[in-house]
């Protein structure tokens, strides 16, 4: 066990830099370590093998830990925090909206929308380049998710978002199912804005269902309201509704971030971003991309792909066990906490020579197939692994050579980061952008 105070435990060390105490507990008590935050008890596990019998091997012996059923006052019963049969019944009714042709499809609503970012960069300006990563996805998860265009009201969409997801990790919201109600300015910031994005979700579920041209559109809403399990039934405007916030909260945030620590990493690592505008010069020349050139940026996938190594917006992840369970030697009574964080893992030495390298080359060979299983999941794994995945690539990817096709991003101040529900760059990533000259391919 770690190091501790009594009554707090670890609590003041893990408060003061999250990311820091988990890697020294690792590195000081092995891949298995109890640690005590006020009144949670609860195991860090550090080795791929636990993880996969976690995840894969024995995963109807866990379920969601209480950090993720906090969230259910904004996700509600949406895929990342429901359980047992009946997210097994959402699973299987979304899933066909999540299917590779229809992904596809979407591929160029994502370069239409960067190709107007892009449009409105002016060469040697100075902007808050995370701000703009945000701004993007959310028109896109908008565009793909509603088949609606947020443009105007990007902004207090946005902010409804940043108010939920801040408030999330307020000491207030974890006494929120006791103090609802109550007129406290934090409390009534949140309820706000959680009543502004279901005013907004509702209201085009409401319009879909009315209109049956839009509900035959190709978005994923429309998908899911078309969608009816082997038993007859579909989702009713609450299970849509949560399923859609999820959708929205998540597809958003953790794509923006990858794309946010990957212009920190070009920054400081020039040759990378100098290979990286090769290969485009080299694919794309001055055309803009399309889902036919996905498979040829290989060396901007691999960007992507380190990038979600080093800095994994969703860097921390748990479960609580239904039973008493024994893992790696230990026992683990039912109702324990056991975490699992992918920056610990994903720079552990003993599975990626230089961890702390931003290294984009290394994913170009058969290193994926060398590695144990959960060496590397920064989309999380077994029957629960992010149904957005592919979705989440491919708009990473397209995203970054549309953007790096024409601007060189250079951050002016290195980002800190905040590990929140997600790891976010401490107050944004102010950044100057610059035109490229254009390569011979």
């Amino acid at each position: 066990m770690a190091e501790r105070w009594p009554l707090v435990g670890n609590l003041p060390a893990y408060m003061r830099d999250p990311i820091g105490f988990l890697c020294a507990t690792r590195d000081r008590y092995g891949d298995v370590a109890r640690v005590t935050l006020g009144p949670l008890e609860a195991v860090l596990v550090s080795h791929p093998s636990l993880v996969e019998e976690i995840l894969v091997t024995h995963n109807r012996r866990w379920k969601k830990d209480q950090f993720l059923q906090t969230l259910r006052p904004v996700l509600g019963d949406g895929l990342l925090s429901s359980e047992g049969d009946f997210w097994r019944r959402q699973r299987r009714l979304a899933q066909p909206a999540f299917h590779r042709d229809r992904i596809a499809s979407y591929a160029d609503i994502m370069v239409d929308y960067a190709l107007a970012l892009a449009a409105r960069w002016r060469d040697g300006e100075t902007r808050d380049v995370h701000r703009d990563m945000m701004h993007l996805t959310l028109d896109i998860v908008a565009k793909t998710l509603f088949g609606a265009d947020v443009g105007e009201h990007a902004d207090d969409v946005g902010e409804a978002l940043e108010t939920v997801l801040n408030f999330t990790v307020d000491p207030t919201y974890l006494l929120l199912p006791f103090l609802r109600g109550l007129p406290t300015p934090a409390i009534r910031r949140f309820e706000a804005a959680v009543a502004k994005l279901d005013a907004v979700i509702y209201g085009v579920i409401e319009r879909k269902r009315k209109n049956k041209s839009e509900t035959e559109s190709k978005d994923l809403l429309s998908m899911l309201l078309q969608a009816v399990d082997e038993d007859g039934s579909s989702m009713s405007d609450k299970q849509l509704r949560d399923e859609c916030m999820t959708l929205f909260l998540a597809g958003h945030e953790t794509t923006a971030l990858a794309l946010s620590w990957t212009w920190h990493l070009l920054t400081v690592n020039p040759e990378v971003d100098a290979e990286l505008a090769k290969e485009l010069s080299t694919v794309l020349g001055d055309r803009r991309p399309s889902l036919a050139d996905v498979p040829k940026l290989k060396y901007t996938a691999n960007v992507i792909a380190e990038s979600l190594r080093v800095f994994p917006p969703a860097w921390s992840t748990g479960r609580e066990a239904c039973e008493d369970i024994e893992l790696g030697g230990f026992h683990i009574p039912r109702g324990s906490q056991v975490w699992f964080c992918p920056w610990v893992i994903q720079r552990d030495p003993r599975f990626f020579e230089a961890p702390e390298r931003f290294m984009p080359e290394r994913w170009s060979g058969d290193l994926q197939k060398s590695l144990p299983r959960y060496a590397y999941f920064p989309f999380g794994g077994g029957p629960r692994l992010c149904i957005g995945q592919a979705f989440a690539q491919m708009e990473a990817v397209l995203l970054l050579a549309t953007l790096a096709q024409g601007f060189r991003v250079e951050v002016l101040h290195p980002p800190i980061p905040d590990p929140t529900v997600t790891l976010r760059p401490k107050k944004g990533l102010l950044s100057c952008v610059t035109r490229r000259a254009q390569q011979a391919g």
